[in-house]
């Protein structure tokens, strides 16, 4: 072992035992978290390299090194690893996410994979001794809500980070979070979570699978079907077979935001009734499912209304702007991408109470900085990431619940305490789905 492996090597050793003793330390005077030195850098490897899987690989480069890029898309992994901001050339591609959890020279991974695969290879990589960083939604069912959650906390000693980064917005979505924990707008009686609907499309023809395209291995747990290249890569959103459509795309950031707000993402909280009558889908349905297996199948029309115990009223829906409304007793604000706005933010109704101490508050004990600053801060140092796994799944959880009302088109009744839908069978044969042989998820 050379020197510089010497160093990583403590240096990870120390975090881990810091995360697993839960420490939460005071905030460093850095403004923004770096290695100290390049001997004390992780190694990190890319599992799906596509569009977002990129953007995230160059962004992990800023504080680790690549040494492993893996994709059943041969020419995705080729393509990135040439590209100098990214493996540079140097990288060694696998297409078998499980011998990059081999490696021992292997820290930190970063899952980029469509969503059916996330919670397999998050899993496996915990039981590798691996610092996961994954891209939302974590989830594709409620039951693999449960799996990683015993996972995580059966390897406390790593790091678990989601790629919710609107958490990492200081001057919109943290204000608006800040506003609302405050009280500043009074008692919150109604929140409109604009997500926008899933496109139509289809039929679409069968195809030949791409050279250099594992499809077998793309699919996954999934069930097999013919290739269309619709179904892959950038438009698998679009299939609740391996997504939950804009519920869960959109859906994981702004009923993320929406929810940490009003304080209901601790275990036990949710909805407890979810109505989605109002809610469309681009092919017939029958019982929750479509025969159809040539278009596009998640809704692209609802307006699902969430009831909280508390009274709150949260509807999800696909006609209003992209963004989240908060309505008070004391006054409401908008907030989206670049945006916030309201009479409360026009009249700086949180002066003097949005600042350090605040976002230090909202950030678990840590400074404010950019989203992958504190996920490595959080790997040298101990404690939660702003965008933990935990109140993630809580998010999850109310995603999936208006995914099935919605395909259902109906009231249906969640005991967030236990975790269960009650009083209706067939909504709650959706708690989980069967996993195709070989792709199965370990049970921890």
């Amino acid at each position: 072992m050379n020197s510089r492996q010497s160093s990583r090597r403590s240096f990870l050793k120390t975090s881990a035992a810091s995360v697993a003793a839960g420490a939460i330390l005071l905030p460093s005077s850095q403004s923004a978290f770096t290695a100290q030195s390049p001997n004390d850098r992780p190694q990190f490897a890319s599992i799906g390299i596509g569009g977002m899987g990129s953007g995230d690989a160059r962004d992990h480069r800023r504080f680790a090194d690549l040494v492993a890029i893996c994709d059943v898309d041969r020419g995705h992994a080729e393509k990135a690893n040439s590209n100098p901001k990214i493996g540079n050339g140097k990288a060694e591609i696998h297409s078998d996410f499980r011998e990059v959890l081999d490696r021992n020279d292997v820290d930190v991974v970063s899952i980029a994979t469509p969503d059916h695969w996330h919670v397999k290879i998050a899993i496996e990589a915990l039981q590798a001794g691996k610092h996961v960083f994954c891209q939302k939604p974590l989830t594709l069912t409620l039951e693999e809500n449960q799996l990683i959650r015993a996972a995580c906390r059966l390897h406390k000693g790593r790091v678990f980070f989601i790629g919710t980064q609107q958490r990492s917005s200081k001057n919109h979505f943290l204000r608006a979070v800040n506003m609302v924990q405050k009280g500043l707008l009074g008692d919150i009686r109604k929140i409109t979570v604009g997500i926008n609907g899933s496109p139509s499309g289809g039929p679409f023809p069968k195809q030949d699978v791409p050279e250099g395209l594992d499809w077998d291995a793309w699919l996954g747990q999934a069930p097999m079907v013919d290739y269309r290249k619709e179904r892959c890569h950038g438009t698998f959103r679009w299939w609740y077979e391996y997504s939950g459509g804009k519920f869960t795309d959109w859906g994981a950031h702004h009923i993320d935001i929406a929810s940490w707000a009003i304080n209901e993402l601790g275990e036990g909280q949710g909805p407890v009734s979810i109505d989605g009558t109002d809610a469309h889908h681009p092919v017939e349905y029958e019982g929750g499912y479509t025969q159809q297996d040539d278009s596009f199948n998640t809704s692209h029309e609802f307006a699902v209304k969430c009831t909280f115990a508390s009274g709150i009223e949260m509807t999800v829906e696909s006609r209003s702007d992209n963004g989240i409304l908060f309505e008070g007793s004391k006054g409401r604000i908008f907030v989206k991408r670049g945006k916030i706005t309201g009479k409360p933010i026009e009249e700086n109704w949180d002066k003097d109470q949005f600042g350090d101490e605040q976002l230090v508050d909202l950030y678990k004990g840590k400074p404010f900085e950019g989203h992958k600053n504190n996920f490595y801060r959080c790997i040298s140092e101990g404690g939660l990431p702003v965008s933990d796994v935990y109140s993630h799944l809580q998010v999850m959880n109310t995603c999936h619940l208006v995914g099935i009302a919605a395909r259902l088109k109906r009231v249906i009744k969640w005991n967030a305490k236990n975790e269960e839908i009650v009083g209706d069978d067939q909504a709650a044969a959706f708690f989980a789905r069967e996993q195709r042989k070989g792709y199965e998820i370990p049970r921890v």
